[in-house]
This record gives C-alpha cells, sequence and structure tokens, in this order.
C-alpha cells in the first residue's frame, strides 16, 4: 500500500522568529504536530475523532537549513507504517521560493482511547483512509 500524503503553505510569521532572525526550532516541533492534525482531520470522521487521539512518543527532526520571517513554507507529511498501536509519521517541510529542504522529521505516535487514555489497537477503520 502507498501512503496519501497531505500537504498546505504557511507563511512565516514574526512570532515564529528567534534571536538569531530565523525561525525556532520548538517552532517546527508546532508545526510537525500541525500538519499531523490537520491530515487526521481530514481523512477521520468526527465520530472517530471523538473515541480516540493520538499521543506523540518521539521526535527526530533534522534541520537542514534556516527559514525566515515572510517565506512561504510547504509542510507535507504522511503516514510511513503502523502497528497495533503506533504509527510513524513523516513530515517534510520545503521553502516554496526554491523547493530547498528546511525541515526533514520522523515521529512516532500512539494511539490512545479519549476516556481511558490508554493506548488502543489501530483498526483498518483508521489506516484506510491513509493509503491507496
Amino acid at each position: 500500500m502507498k501512503p496519501i500524503s497531505f500537504q498546505y503553505t504557511i507563511t512565516i510569521p514574526e512570532s515564529a522568529i528567534d534571536q538569531l532572525n530565523h525561525v525556532n526550532n520548538v517552532t517546527y516541533v508546532q508545526w510537525i504536530q500541525d500538519v499531523a492534525e490537520k491530515h487526521w482531520k481530514t481523512k477521520t470522521s468526527e465520530e472517530i475523532r471523538n473515541k480516540v487521539g493520538w499521543v506523540v512518543l518521539d521526535h527526530f527532526i533534522e534541520y537542514k537549513r534556516p527559514s525566515f520571517k515572510g517565506e512561504k513554507l510547504i509542510l507535507k507529511t504522511w503516514i510511513e507504517n503502523y502497528g497495533n498501536i503506533k504509527s510513524q509519521r513523516c513530515t517534510e517541510i520545503f521553502r516554496e521560493s526554491d523547493n530547498k529542504m528546511v525541515v526533514k522529521a520522523k515521529t512516532t505516535w500512539c494511539l490512545i482511547d479519549l476516556k481511558t487514555q490508554k493506548p488502543t489497537r489501530i483498526t483498518p477503520e483508521i489506516t484506510q483512509p491513509y493509503f491507496e
């Protein structure tokens, strides 16, 4: 099965800039979570989202080059693989003007039952919309 990717474009706001005049590393982590959440919301029903959710187990992030206020970035994500309760999601962030990669990340997520806050099984109902 081939993963179906999701992407959108943002313009870097002043609030993302640190004392070195480029995007703060913590901001990239937020954007990685934001694009994952948007992908989740576009592919799942409200009924599913009211029962289960995801928590991050780890992030592995490679910062390739800086980005700056006003630049447009393309955030792209897809699910690389999944098991019983865990899923690994890839994210790439590119500068729109030259298509150069700014950030590359892999995040391990765990599916949880929202009532019990405990890990729960990833079912085909959850994975099917993300793969061709």
